[in-house]
């Protein structure tokens, strides 16, 4: 499942950078798959990048810190569901490709209060679909070449098709020499939406808006549903990070119910090669399933972060023979999905994409990260990573609450 890093002689053309020349928006860049993805289209193409961001709680400037003065990049503070803003965007930038990655992305806090998921994930998506028609139709009568090159890549997630139940033919994660395709039942594009909590419904309806817009008005977009992402930089409200912060202070490892939930892990890195795949040689009109071919129980990857941690470190902490023992058992969520797996089998035939990663280099590479970056996610522990120069103290979000149950990988 070895895929060659998506790079510039293998997007663009034969002494071409891919993107030379053009520019492109990210919404959400300041989050943890939007950061990898700037930082990758800085790096591997001549994209100028625009990156979009409202900075909520997840929007952190740190992880850019390495590009933040390269002449190719551009940040611009605005909520997506600002029309004026992204239309003062769009009119500074002119861009010739969008990558929509802004939303509120946390299942527990969706529960919580759903009211900030519909108002980012529906009304921004739409103001975001609003800028981008205008901006295409104004390409449209003045560059009809740059109207026709002209992409939105929607960025999706699995959880809209709902739950699989358990594989009838037994625990995918320990089944001796399993592969996703033999499982009893995987997430095609075509699979109907069933979404189960407050967030998926929430992109599922941002789904269908994309759809519209480009049956109705012809907008050229592009949707990705992945699976559930992990690597360096993830906000530590998700289940690996958390899982190594809590484990590196020595504190309790919630997992909810009994850990049986199982999930398709994706490398960030290779998501971001996928999306990069999807921009220059997808189809408009055409949806890509992004999975990892790595089913993992939820127990499962705890006990593999504890074990990698056991064999990094001299020490324990206090008490203990191993990091398992910090493992907890907590009240499983309401409505918690048993099963999601991604049939990236399109997206491989057509755009030749594979995964690189398995989810072994994947969780090894993510736990050394997070060891030896201590300054990137310190900060973010005591809330100071808010406290950045591009705007002022009294416009800083609330520093961010974790929450003291379990968390999921989403």
């Amino acid at each position: 499942m070895r895929s060659e890093r998506v790079t510039t002689s293998s997007l663009g053309q034969a002494g071409h950078r891919a993107g030379e020349g053009r520019s492109v928006v990210v919404t959400g860049g300041a989050g943890f798959i939007g950061s990898c993805l700037v930082l990758r289209l800085l790096a591997d193409t001549g994209y100028r990048v625009i990156n979009v961001d409202k900075l909520t709680y997840a929007g952190n400037l740190h992880s850019l810190a390495e590009v933040s003065d390269h002449p190719r990049y551009h940040f611009r503070r605005v909520d997506i569901c600002d029309a004026k803003a992204l239309e003062a965007v769009f009119a500074e930038f002119a861009p010739d490709a969008v990558f929509h990655l802004a939303a509120e992305s946390h299942v527990d806090r969706s529960i919580d209060g759903s009211a900030e998921f519909m108002q980012t994930n529906l009304i921004g998506t739409w103001q975001l679909l609003e800028a981008c028609r205008k901006h295409w139709a104004t390409l449209e009568r003045q560059h009809p070449d740059r109207a026709a090159a002209f992409r939105l890549v929607h960025v999706s997630t699995d959880e809209v098709f709902g739950d699989l139940g358990e594989d009838m033919g037994g625990d995918p994660c320990t089944k001796p020499g399993a592969k996703p395709s033999e499982s009893n039942a995987l997430f095609h594009e075509d699979t109907p939406y069933a979404p189960s909590s407050p967030y998926s419904a929430s992109k599922a309806g941002a789904d269908h808006l994309v759809r519209a817009w480009a049956r109705t008005y012809g907008l050229p977009v592009l949707v990705t549903n992945c699976s559930n992402n992990y690597g360096p930089r993830q906000f530590p409200e998700k289940l690996i990070p958390r899982a190594i912060l809590n484990a590196l202070s020595g504190r309790p490892i919630p997992v909810y119910g009994d850990g049986r939930q199982t999930r398709d892990w994706l490398y960030v890195e290779d998501h971001v090669s996928a999306l990069l795949q999807v921009l220059e040689r997808g189809v408009p009109g055409e949806t890509y399933n992004i999975g990892g071919h790595n089913e993992k129980r939820n127990l499962a990857v705890v006990e593999a972060i504890c074990e990698l941690l056991d064999d990094a470190l001299e020490h324990r902490p206090k008490g203990i023979a191993s990091h398992k023992e910090l493992i907890e058992f907590v009240e499983d969520r309401p409505g918690h999905d048993l099963r999601y797996a991604i049939d990236a089998g399109k997206i491989q035939r057509e755009l030749g994409w594979t995964p690189r990663h398995t989810f072994e280099s994947g969780l090894e590479k993510t736990v050394s990260w997070y060891l030896v970056s201590p300054q990137w996610w310190q900060v973010i522990l005591d809330g100071s990573y808010q406290d950045e120069p591009s705007f002022s103290q009294d416009e800083a979000s609330p520093s961010p609450s974790f929450k003291s149950g379990a968390c999921d990988g989403r």
